[in-house]
């Protein structure tokens, strides 16, 4: 305990010697209650709180990484969590009504909801921006280049007077959790960067610098909050950005190229930049055609590129995977090898704009006999069974370890031998563990039922009734396109 308290600010040593509790057994993360949380969180510039309940998965699941990056944060961000079963005054005071949830605060005020990563690596680097100032004050050449000489890009707002500078900090207040800024009075500092009077620099790192594109980028709108928030995001990844776990989902509402090798920025810029080098200069040349490129750390997307495009570990050896996935989820792998002089990586772009690829679908294999009453659909199966314009088709999706699934199995065999003599109905289901989901069809658990009636096939329904026959049955009877046959007789609608 001794340890635990010098690690903490001068303000609360004495809290903890009123509340012996408050350091949790992993030391870094304080543990906080009705009776101390004021006492304590007041103690700290900033703190992020998680507020748990013990029987929570997902809380659980959380515990690791939190931990880990409380230990990372030690000395710059304090971390603390809730138990909201024992404190549920706390709780309920700021608004907690799921788990976990994660707040930040600054000097015991509730600041933000934490909406960053739940890895440890995430977390870190999300709370390490929010510890400091908004926005950093330069005076002098030497602190521009301090800040911009950084692993991430840096936003930096040139201001003679308070007029344009008050929105600029308002705007950094806002954004400080994705993106690094930095303000200067001195006009000079950005005159050689093509600010003559003032204006706002965008430096993307200096680790992705490369001859296809400018380093810096020059914001010339009318300043507000939203006009430089859309000026970051075009500008901030330029052609070819390094992709993480952390950035994926924002690079992917757009169709993009991905080349996944030993990437390390940390350890191996040149080694790094020579793979993306040969995909900038494809970028350049195919990117207004609606593709976006990027690079990623293969290792990062070991199970992605196994699940998703059926690359394994020794596929490519040490040159890159590169895959195309739409914001449709449409999959392309390039087969060919990477060559050093990218031909087999522009051969690949030429055929996916022509349109000579063939989309991969991750799929078991179609069943040779498919004669049971509830019919077995694979992905490649899909269209031709479930999208079949003639029929009605109820649709599960399951996986073979999933109880609830096996549970309902013979209340579904039921329905759909009940139904076998219907000619203008399918009662089907496809293992969705090892079959790609079509778009459209929201999975998230299992079993999920889908509806997909004749003339609506991109406007499937969603089964929300009871797993019981007759639930089955008087939905289906409500909306089935044509009488069902029960049993060789049709039903009134």
């Amino acid at each position: 305990m001794a340890a635990a308290i010098r690690l903490l600010p001068a303000a609360v040593m004495l809290a903890l010697s009123c509340f012996p509790s408050a350091v949790s057994s992993r030391r870094d993360v304080l543990e906080l209650g009705d009776a101390d949380f004021d006492y304590l969180s007041t103690g700290h510039e900033t703190m992020l709180v998680k507020f748990y309940a013990p029987w929570c998965g997902h809380c659980k699941k959380l515990a690791p990484e939190f931990d880990k990056a409380a230990t990372r944060l030690k000395g710059s961000v304090q971390l603390a969590k809730v138990d909201c079963t024992a404190h549920s005054e706390t709780c309920g005071r700021f608004g907690v009504s799921g788990y976990p949830t994660l707040k930040i605060f600054r000097n015991g005020r509730d600041s933000a909801p934490y909406d960053g990563p739940r890895s440890a690596d995430g977390i870190y680097h999300y709370m390490k921006k929010q510890t400091g100032p908004d926005s950093v004050h330069l005076k002098t050449e030497e602190d521009l280049q301090t800040f911009i000489t950084h692993y991430d890009a840096s936003v930096v707002g040139v201001f003679s007077d308070g007029s344009h500078l008050s929105e600029f900090l308002r705007a950094a207040a806002l954004l400080r959790e994705q993106f690094r800024f930095a303000h200067t009075a001195d006009v000079k500092l950005g005159e050689k960067h093509g600010v003559k009077s003032e204006g706002v620099l965008l430096f993307r790192p200096p680790r992705l610098s490369n001859k296809f594109e400018e380093s810096v980028v020059v914001f010339q709108d009318f300043l507000t909050i939203g006009s430089l928030r859309r000026f970051i995001r075009d500008n901030i990844y330029g052609l070819c950005p390094h992709m993480t776990v952390e950035n994926r989902d924002s690079l992917r509402v757009r169709d993009l190229l991905t080349a996944y090798y030993d990437l390390d920025f940390r350890r191996n810029i040149r080694g790094s930049n020579y793979w993306r080098n040969r995909v900038m200069k494809m970028a350049s040349t195919f990117s207004r055609r609606g593709l976006t490129f990027s690079v990623a750390n293969k290792k990062d997307f070991l199970f992605e590129l196994e699940d998703d495009f059926g690359l394994g570990t020794s596929d490519g050896g040490d040159l890159p995977f590169v895959t195309i996935r739409t914001k449709l989820g449409h999959k392309y792998t390039m087969r060919e090898e990477f060559t050093r002089d990218g031909q087999s990586l522009e051969r690949f772009l030429h055929d996916y704009f022509a349109g000579r690829l063939k989309r991969y679908i991750k799929s078991e294999p179609i069943p040779e006999r498919n004669t049971a009453a509830v019919k077995v659909v694979v992905a490649e199966s899909f269209d031709d069974v479930v999208n079949d314009r003639e029929k009605d088709v109820l649709i599960q999706f399951y996986s073979r370890s999933c109880s609830h699934c096996k549970k309902l199995e013979p209340v579904y065999r039921e329905l759909a031998e009940t139904l076998s003599s219907d000619p203008n109905i399918v009662i089907a289901k496809m293992n969705a563990a090892d079959n790609d989901v079509p778009q459209g069809y929201d999975v998230q658990g299992y079993p999920t039922i889908y509806f997909a009636p004749v003339g609506k096939k991109d406007e499937p329904i969603r089964y929300e009734g009871g797993r019981e026959l007759r639930d089955f049955l008087k939905f289906l009877k409500s909306e089935a396109s044509r009488h069902l046959v029960v049993g060789g007789l049709k039903t009134e609608l």
